[in-house]
């Protein structure tokens, strides 16, 4: 009975989403299939034995009405066959079975068999459904179903996505993934995104928010299988490119904002700033050394109790007047907020009343886990619309007031486990994977209702289908400070980008305390002088240069650690200048970087892009996971081997390639070895590429012109310079400045019919890279 009316008190206070609308539903011997368009490309597709699970429509994460426009449905002797410009997609007949052989009546799935085959408007085939599942059990005290579909899969046939895991393996093909978010996965934390995508021109979104197993291309099969539901849903996108298959994405789950500019400079964190005194310390440290800085951080235990939603007084006594002197000196600041309340803060008690926390199976709240010894308190239940409001609310009024700009939304798994509780809408282990969107966008909303002119930012640990829409940017979670770490997260991060959610990096230096072991090769950074870690860790001064290379070369820089010191001067007298170098780099390319976050917005592509987006003819950048494209420009190599000053480096096919540090120019399809010594990270730009660098500025609060648009040559070219206010939502209506920059190989000339943003003029900026004489 607890359980019962826990369900029907959810069911009374979140909007459920939008009700199928098919474009036929077909009887296949008691297996009832849907099939709804949301564009020519865009097919969903429902199976059940109950009508009800039909009707229902999409769940949790699809933010698109569906858009039948232009498909027709006939039937015939193969079935029922639905055709767009781009699709063509076929439920195929099933004859009536035939009574089971004494074997079938033991070894053979008694659901009507279901196939399901699409295939592009020429009739080349795409991908086919050959089978589900629908298989009964309890799970969490409710009578449910594991449910399952299987799709054909080819030999040649790489797989991406699926949010992220920590492995260390770009294609995903061959493996089993556990698509659940789980901080203590034992490689480090995993999040689940339920959209895997190919390089064969489509991609799956399984719509299942249950902790969900999935296996592509093992056995010759690409198996999915969620622990609880009633029905399998699934969406397949397609498109000639990956960008196609993003726009589909984007166009199902939501856009992606543009973030605020100062999200692409440098945002510097600690695990903890103890009082306002350190905290204004290291932001007056950049200053005075004239290096550039756009965020301050003040991370968890700046409050007085867990859950109070307040700020200790004590360590930060006036923190209005603390954020007053960040924005003069240009700067933003972000707080952490946790959706977690001990028994002993000032809200538990209402919270618990109102059923607002996340309840075991008796209907009691549910305090803390029997695991690690961070887990007291209580979690917010944001699955509950008004508990969601609520929490904006607390953020608003306590802390939004005091001036902090953003907010970091920690724990979005969450990290009280929600298997074998249970939320206002129902089953934790049913809605596993759900809590990371509506949580951050609850907070979203209430920014964009209540402050509508600042454009809203949030830092989150996790994700799930649509999150990307509420402004959030993501992060790998408390990786350990290690070689081994760094080396994990290339491919992760390019996964996790590849899984439609653009703007993911890590923490530089790792987020664990600093201790790995000792060093094989002969260190490359004198740890002289440095204060971050101790003082056995030799080689921790390097690996954090390396880690900031890399970082300086994601989509966004965000320095943190549980360590005595974090800011680029604290890594000893030989690492500074270095990092000094790579942070001024970070920020010259800020209008180039800023210019793809535009096009991300207006296109849903991520650009942190794995090879296979951009090289489909080249079978060999396939499992590629340890370089990657920034943008259309750049190809980075980062290192992540201690003690290196090589590495081998694979240039694709179909495109010459420069070396942006000396201007070599070589061939593409060939494996070269960079060199990469302390100071360098391996970097190419691809000839046919336009990169605007801007001038020095201490902050994106600086309004930034040009130093240079740099060519490199090779063909003819085109670039979109987008510029604007970089903290108003005006860009939403149209606001900001683009302008297109064109480079002419035959007259090699680089024109535009407009003024730059800051009204510069292109000409006296241009500079024709050319490889050395030899």
């Amino acid at each position: 009975m607890i359980l019962r009316r826990l369900l029907l008190a959810g069911s009374a206070l979140v909007a459920t989403p939008a009700a199928a609308q098919s474009l036929a539903t077909m009887d296949r011997n008691g297996g009832l299939v849907s099939v709804e368009a949301y564009g020519p490309n865009i097919v969903h597709v429902t199976i059940a034995l109950d009508p009800k699970e039909i009707d229902r429509g999409p769940g949790y994460g699809i933010d698109a009405p569906p858009d039948p426009v232009g498909w027709t449905h006939r039937s015939d002797a193969t079935g029922d066959v639905f055709t767009s410009s781009a699709l063509r997609v076929t439920v195929d007949a099933k004859p009536w079975p035939k009574p089971p052989t004494q074997m079938e009546r033991y070894f053979v799935p008694s659901l009507p068999p279901v196939s399901i085959s699409v295939a592009g408007a020429n009739g080349r085939d795409i991908t086919r459904m050959n089978g589900w599942e629908l298989a009964p059990q309890t799970v969490n005290g409710e009578k449910t179903f594991r449910v399952g579909a299987s799709f054909a899969d080819t030999p040649d046939t790489h797989y991406y996505g699926l949010g992220q895991n920590q492995e260390g393996i770009l294609d995903l093909r061959g493996r089993t993934i556990d698509c659940r978010h789980n901080y203590d996965a034992p490689a480090g934390e995993t999040v689940c995104v339920p959209f895997l995508v190919t390089n064969k021109g489509y991609g799956i979104v399984w719509d299942n928010p249950a902790a969900t197993t999935v296996s592509p291309g093992l056995h010759s099969a690409t198996r999915f299988q969620s622990q609880v539901g009633e029905r399998v849903s699934f969406f397949v996108i397609t498109g000639r490119t990956t960008d196609e298959i993003y726009a589909g994405y984007a166009r199902l789950t939501g856009a992606t904002p543009l973030p605020p500019k100062a999200a692409f400079g440098l945002i510097q964190s600690k695990a903890r700033y103890e009082s306002r005194d350190e905290l204004m310390r290291i932001a007056q440290g950049y200053r005075s050394r004239n290096y550039p800085l756009d965020v301050m951080v003040l991370d968890w235990f700046h409050w007085t109790r867990m859950g109070q939603m307040d700020i200790d007084r004590n360590a930060f006594p006036d923190p209005a007047g603390m954020n007053r002197q960040l924005h003069d000196w240009g700067m933003h600041s972000m707080i952490s907020v946790w959706p977690r309340y001990e028994r002993e803060s000032r809200y538990f008690n209402m919270l618990s009343a109102k059923g607002w926390l996340l309840k075991d199976a008796d209907g009691q709240t549910a305090d803390g886990l029997p695991i690690r010894s961070d887990r007291a308190g209580a979690l917010l239940d944001s699955t509950n619309p008004e508990a969601r409001e609520w929490f904006w609310g607390k953020i608003r009024d306590n802390i939004a007031s005091e001036g902090f700009d953003w907010f970091w939304l920690d724990e979005t798994e969450p990290d009280l486990v929600p298997a074998g509780h249970f939320y206002s809408i129902g089953s934790g282990d049913r809605y596993y994977n759900l809590y990371p969107l509506v949580h951050t966008m609850g907070v979203a909303d209430g920014s964009a209702r209540d402050r509508p002119n600042k454009r809203n930012l949030i830092l989150a640990r996790a994700a799930y289908l649509g999150t990307q829409r509420s402004g959030a940017i993501f992060w790998s979670s408390d990786t350990e400070g290690s070689w081994e770490a760094l080396r994990r997260q290339v491919p992760t991060g390019l996964n996790f980008a590849a899984s439609g959610h653009a703007y993911w990096s890590s923490d530089t230096g790792g987020w664990q305390w600093p201790h790995g072991p000792k060093a094989e090769r002969p260190v490359l950074i004198d740890p002289d002088g440095a204060t971050a870690m101790g003082q056995d860790y030799k080689d921790y001064p390097e690996l954090f240069v390396r880690w900031f290379q890399y970082n300086s070369f994601t989509p966004t820089l965000r320095i943190h650690g549980q360590r005595p010191a974090t800011a680029i001067w604290e890594y000893g007298a030989a690492a500074e200048p270095i990092l000094a170098d790579y942070l001024r780099l970070r920020y010259a390319f800020i209008p180039y970087l800023y210019s793809l976050g535009r096009q991300t917005y207006e296109t849903g592509a991520p650009f942190m892009r794995a090879l296979f987006m951009d090289f489909p003819d080249d079978p060999a950048v396939v499992n590629i996971g340890d370089q990657y494209m920034l943008g259309p420009a750049f190809l980075v190599a980062p290192v992540t081997d201690q003690g290196r000053t090589s590495r081998r480096v694979y240039l694709p096919k179909g495109s010459d390639w420069y070396d942006y540090w000396t201007n070599r120019r070589y061939t593409g399809g060939q494996t070269i070895d960079a060199a990469a010594p302390i100071d360098r990270i391996p970097v190419y730009v691809r000839a046919g590429s336009i990169v605007p660098m801007g001038a020095a500025v201490s902050s994106t609060a600086e309004k930034q012109k040009l130093q240079a648009i740099r060519v490199y040559p090779g063909r003819d070219a085109r670039f979109i310079l987008y510029d604007d206010d970089g903290t108003t939502n005006a860009y939403r209506r149209g606001g900001g400045t683009k302008t297109e920059l064109v480079w002419d190989e035959r007259s090699r000339k680089l024109s535009s019919a407009t003024r730059l943003p800051l009204g510069q003029e292109v000409r006296p900026l241009v500079q024709i890279m050319s490889a050395p004489a030899p």
